[in-house]
């Protein structure tokens, strides 16, 4: 073969591959539909960014807060509608042992590592590699290769996300990640702000929320956790029976950040309730992960959709997780996975209306 045809065929390559990286790396918003049921979704940082139903009077609504534009959520820092990882929650000193490996992160949360750094898995654009926008399965898988050393975790990891739409007013979150070549921490999450209200209805003191753990996570001053578990009988942490979110604030410092731990099975298991009686609408989550990570929007100050100024509490996060820091606490359940044991999380939002 001559040299010339050598050089065509590296130049025929060269520009295949840079069409590819070109269309991989290309941000854009997708919406799966089912009739007065949908949810946009981006591809850079695998983020919900609406999600719109009926209340009970019929009148659809997004329930979900965010912004107006691609390069707002470039800017985000609070993780708006993304996963997170590769670890989610904090990572005590930035840092961890495994298999006699010292790694360091990096510090992003004082001298702590957060939802896996100061980029992580929400600030990167993962490619779309399935879309059905409606019909009977409407669907959108998203995948993210992470790098050996990506943010200083190791080992190259695959990382999907699907979103996909159920009868009735079901949406279901499956994620899955495995490892290519070394032994690395994984814990996804997905970081909605939800607000059944609507993104712009004000705080969600009033809403109704009964959550299935009977046990958290003990923490220190900067949200690490100390390493025990403790009953939340007799603690404003207690709702197990449905009650106010704000029911308790008075008895807390500012609000709710804590990991409540259920089973540790891979089962669909229920998570937690929330009710907003005003709108009418419900929201059931289950969810196969060991535990889930409760949030008020304690600190937040955002100017978000339609200009609408998110204040604290003007949403909750439901994030289903492993446990917070298990990378340096064995008593934990693990959250090592390897070449021969992948990550799986699966999730389900049911959505229904009380009108009472």
């Amino acid at each position: 073969m001559s040299s010339k045809v050598n050089m065509l065929i590296c130049f025929f390559m060269l520009h295949l591959w840079a069409a590819a990286s070109v269309t991989e790396n290309k941000i854009g918003i997708y919406e799966i539909k089912k009739g007065d049921f949908s949810v946009k979704v981006t591809n850079y940082g695998a983020r919900i960014i609406s999600v719109l139903l009926p209340d009970k009077h019929g009148k659809v609504g997004d329930v979900v807060l965010g912004y107006d534009t691609i390069e707002e959520y470039k800017n985000d820092t609070s993780s708006f509608g993304a996963i997170v990882g590769r670890v989610a929650n904090r990572i005590s000193g930035a840092q961890f042992t495994l298999n006699g490996t010292l790694y360091r992160l990096i510090a992003n949360d004082g001298k702590n590592t957060l939802h896996g750094g100061p980029k992580g898995f929400s600030h990167v654009v993962w490619k779309v590699s399935k879309y059905v926008k409606d019909g009977s399965h409407p669907h959108i898988t998203l995948t993210y290769h992470s790098a050996d050393g990506e943010e200083g975790f190791p080992g190259d990891l695959l990382v999907s996300v699907t979103y996909a739409l159920k009868d009735p007013y079901k949406l279901r979150v499956v994620m899955k990640a495995k490892a290519l070549n070394k032994a690395t921490p994984v814990n996804l999450a997905q970081h909605t702000y939800w607000n059944l209200g609507g993104h712009d209805s004000g705080d969600i003191l009033s809403n109704d929320i009964q959550i299935f753990g009977s046990l958290i996570t003990l923490l220190d001053q900067h949200l690490i956790p100390t390493g025990e578990i403790a009953p939340v009988k007799n603690t404003p942490y207690d709702f197990l029976k449905p009650r106010k979110v704000g029911s308790q604030f008075n008895k807390l410092q500012n609000g709710y950040d804590i990991y409540y731990a259920l089973e540790n099975t891979e089962k669909l298991k229920p998570m937690a309730i929330v009710h907003d009686k005003k709108s009418g609408r419900v929201m059931n989550l289950q969810a196969s992960a060991p535990g889930v990570q409760f949030y008020t929007s304690n600190t937040l100050q955002k100017k978000g959709k339609g200009g609408y100024v998110y204040q604290p509490y003007s949403a909750l996060c439901l994030e289903t997780q492993g446990y917070s820091d298990a990378v340096n606490h064995p008593n934990f359940p693990s959250t090592i996975v390897t070449p021969k044991k992948s990550y799986f999380h699966k999730m389900l939002y049911t959505f229904s209306i009380k009108k009472y």
